[in-house]
C-alpha cells in the first residue's frame, strides 16, 4: 500500500498509550491538522491527477486517513494509517522527511513516495502528509517521447539547420548574462544595449543571421536588437 517505506524495527507498546479520541487533541493539534488538510489540497490541485495526497492523522492510528485527494490507492476517509505511519508513531527521532521512495498500488501499478511527518511542540508525531505519484503513465510517455527523438544513425549522415557561428554567439550572449548573474531573457535594456556592443565589437554580428539568432536567445524581436545595436 502506498504511504509504506522499508522495512523497520517493529512499532513499541507506546503506540496503544497514544491519544486516539478526536476529542483527546490539543488546541495547538487540532490547528496543525486543519492546516495540513489545506496544503494537501493545494498540493493535489497542482499536481492533479498524477499524484494522490494524503492527510493521515497518527492520533487515531486505527481511522487516521483525514483526506485523500486524487484517490490513486483506493483507501478511503477512515481507513488506518501505514506502516511508516506506525513507525513514527513508535518512535519520535524516526526521520520526519522521507522523500521519492518506491511504492506500489493494491493492484501493482508503480509509485513513487514522499511522506513529511508532522510533530507539535512537545516533538511527538501526531499526523503526516504523503504524495503518491502514479508512474504508470510517466513510464508510457517516456517510452513514446523515446521512440520519437531517436536518431538511428544508420544512413552515418548529420547535418544542421543553424547559420554558421549561431552557437559562438549564443555562448557569447549566456557568458555576458553569466557575469550578470542572471539570463539572456531577463536582460534589461541598457544590458542588451552593453551585449550588442560586445557582439559588434568581437565582429560575431557580421555572422549570417546573426540579428535573428540574438533576437531568439533574448526572446525579443528583431527590431528591438536593430534598436538596441544602434
Amino acid at each position: 500500500m502506498p504511504d509504506k517505506a522499508a522495512p523497520h524495527s517493529s512499532p513499541s507498546p507506546r503506540v496503544a498509550r497514544r491519544p486516539s479520541a478526536r476529542n483527546a487533541r490539543a488546541a495547538e493539534q487540532t490547528a496543525l491538522l486543519s492546516q495540513i488538510e489545506q496544503i494537501a489540497q493545494g498540493l493535489a490541485a497542482t499536481f492533479a491527477p498524477f499524484c494522490e495526497v494524503v492527510v493521515h492523522d497518527l492520533l487515531d492510528p486505527k481511522h487516521s486517513i483525514l483526506a485523500i485527494h486524487n484517490n490513486l490507492s483506493g483507501r478511503g476517509v477512515g481507513d488506518p494509517t501505514t506502516e511508516l505511519g506506525l513507525a513514527r508513531i513508535a518512535d519520535p527521532d524516526y526521520p520526519q522527511v522521507i522523500t521519492n521512495y518506491a511504492n506500489q498500488f493494491a493492484d501493482g501499478r508503480q509509485a513513487k513516495s514522499t511522506s513529511v511527518g508532522i510533530k507539535d511542540a512537545s516533538g511527538h508525531y501526531i499526523a503526516a502528509l504523503c504524495l503518491n505519484v502514479d508512474l504508470t503513465q510517466f513510464r508510457s510517455l517516456q517510452s513514446v517521447v523515446g521512440q520519437f527523438t531517436a536518431i538511428t544513425g544508420e544512413t552515418g549522415l548529420s547535418e544542421t539547420l543553424d547559420p554558421a557561428g549561431a552557437e559562438a554567439i549564443r555562448q557569447r550572449i549566456d557568458q555576458f548574462a553569466a557575469r550578470l548573474s542572471t539570463a539572456p531573457r531577463a536582460l534589461k535594456a541598457a544590458e542588451r544595449r552593453a551585449l550588442l556592443r560586445e557582439l559588434k565589437d568581437s565582429g560575431s554580428l557580421e555572422v549570417r543571421r546573426a540579428m535573428e539568432v540574438v533576437a531568439q536567445h533574448l526572446g525579443v524581436s528583431r527590431a528591438t536588437v536593430y534598436g538596441d545595436v544602434r
